[in-house]
């Protein structure tokens, strides 16, 4: 029987994807052990605005927490480290894979609008609350009356996949998380509009 649940890493609020919970205090500490000392691998796929410069590279930019809560890039901000590759391009946009290797808040998200490839929706660090299909669909038509409808409502920022020790066994344990709903007719729509 488990009473408790304990959390060991936090997710965005709009981010989907895998996330871990211990079970107990012995996998809590062991695991927030592993967090802390960097040997979580952590994978996030992100929508994003435009193309990077490379198709690969570092970024290694301090990241400051200002105290409205919003991160910047700031010499005096905490080491931030993350691995960055194209997985896909479109037209005006990029599918990206972030691995982080630091764990700061929003670090994916301020990574990539440092890249000048902010998130397609990010109200924070990018332009836009909303992305909509007339967006990329040329011929775009509405019905008489009609309000078109956002593709797209939040940060389209995934939690691909998270590797760990398991804290008993010792054995590398990964888990991998598909899309939801909403990014898989993010990507479906770029792809039919879009695609380079």
């Amino acid at each position: 029987e488990h009473d408790n649940i304990f959390v060991i890493h936090r997710l965005d609020k709009d981010t989907s994807g895998v996330i871990c919970f211990a079970k107990n205090e012995m996998a809590h500490r062991e695991l927030s052990l592993q967090f802390q000392e960097r040997r979580v691998k952590k994978v996030y796929h992100l929508f994003c605005d435009g193309h990077p410069l490379t198709d690969s590279g570092i970024i290694d930019e301090p990241i400051l927490k200002r105290t409205d809560g919003k991160g910047i890039i700031h010499k005096k901000g905490k080491l931030s480290r993350s691995l960055y590759e194209i997985i896909k391009k479109f037209r005006f946009h990029s599918l990206l894979q972030f691995e982080l290797l630091t764990g700061r808040t929003h670090q994916a998200r301020i990574h990539a609008a440092h890249l000048g490839c902010p998130l397609i929706v990010d109200p924070m660090y990018g332009n836009k609350e909303y992305f909509y299909l007339s967006e990329i669909k040329k011929k775009y038509r509405l019905g008489k009356n009609k309000e078109e409808q956002p593709l797209l409502r939040r940060t389209p920022l995934h939690a691909s996949t998270l590797e760990f020790e398991h804290p008993a066994s010792g054995k590398t344990m990964k888990f991998t998380a598909d899309y939801p709903k909403d990014l898989l007719a993010l990507e479906k729509q770029l792809t039919k509009w879009s695609s380079i």
